[in-house]
Order: structure tokens, then sequence, then C-alpha cells
């Protein structure tokens, strides 16, 4: 799949090509060092040491392959430069629950970059979905697993 087509902010791109660069020139390096010490112990076959480290160097080459497709297939949206009076990706929107008063605040990201207690909603769960192409004061209802739960829109910001 070499189609770009992962929607993500410029901050989400950027933290993965962090994790991708500290991956690449600490934990590769680390991991090979330990199988070359572990290597030295003598027998491989019994060496808990030595299929500890692979196990580890495994993990270590999958997540870089992972982030490298991500960030090859990335389209990076630079949330800055939006100007808009509707809810589209990378919004950052305060919302009010119509039950209970309850205001909550987040941006509408990426999902390799969502992290709901940071306030990072992503694309694809219910909610975001129910608030893409709203504007402020518009109700949305959404299915929930506690049942239909309805919210209002109090601001929207693209920042």
């Amino acid at each position: 799949m070499s189609e770009k087509n992962i929607p993500m902010t410029l901050n989400g791109y950027n933290k993965l090509q962090e994790e991708l660069k500290v991956l690449r020139n600490i934990e590769r390096p680390s991991v090979i060092n330990a199988i070359a010490h572990a290597r030295e112990l003598g027998d491989l076959s019994e060496n808990a040491e030595y299929h500890s480290a692979k196990e580890k160097q495994s993990i270590i080459e999958s997540r870089i392959s992972t982030i490298e497709n991500k960030l090859n297939q990335a389209t990076i949206i630079d949330v800055s430069n939006i100007k808009s009076d509707i809810i589209k990706f990378g919004a950052s929107v305060e919302i009010v629950d119509d039950d209970t008063d309850v205001t909550s605040k987040f941006q509408i990201v990426g999902s390799d970059e969502a992290d709901i207690k940071s306030g990072l909603l992503p694309i694809t769960s219910p909610l975001a979905k129910a608030l893409i192409g709203k504007k402020v004061d518009d109700s949305v209802d959404v299915n929930t697993p506690s049942g239909i739960k309805s919210y209002t829109i109090l601001s929207i910001e693209y920042k």
C-alpha cells in the first residue's frame, strides 16, 4: 500500500519521527550489543539472555517497520493553516454533555496519535465521526456502550 492515506497532524508526525530516531539510534544499537555480549557467553540454545535480546530485537525491528510505513503513508495536516467554522480533522472542539452539563475539550487527531487522557480523540472514534462536519451550537447524538449520549458543540478552534 503506497498510497498516502493516513491523516496525521504535524505534531503527531513529528512524534513518530522522534520515536523512529530513538529506535534506530539508541534501542537498535543497544540490543545488538546485548546480543553480541550474550553470544560471548557460549551455548546459545540454553542462553536466556541471548533469547531475550533476540526477542527484543524482533520487537524493535517490527516497530521501526511499522513507523516507517505510517510515515510513508501519512497525509500531514497542518492544523494551524485551517480556517473554518466547521469541524474537520485537527479541530480542537469543546462540547457539553446535554444530560450532565459536563464540558470536555479535545482535538480530533489520527489514530496513531490519539491519547484520550491528553485530550487527543481519534478520528475513528464514534464521537469524532459524529462531530465531523458540524458547527458551533449543533447537537450530536453518539451511540455509546451505555446508550445514546447527546452533546452540544460549544467551540471549534484550529491551532
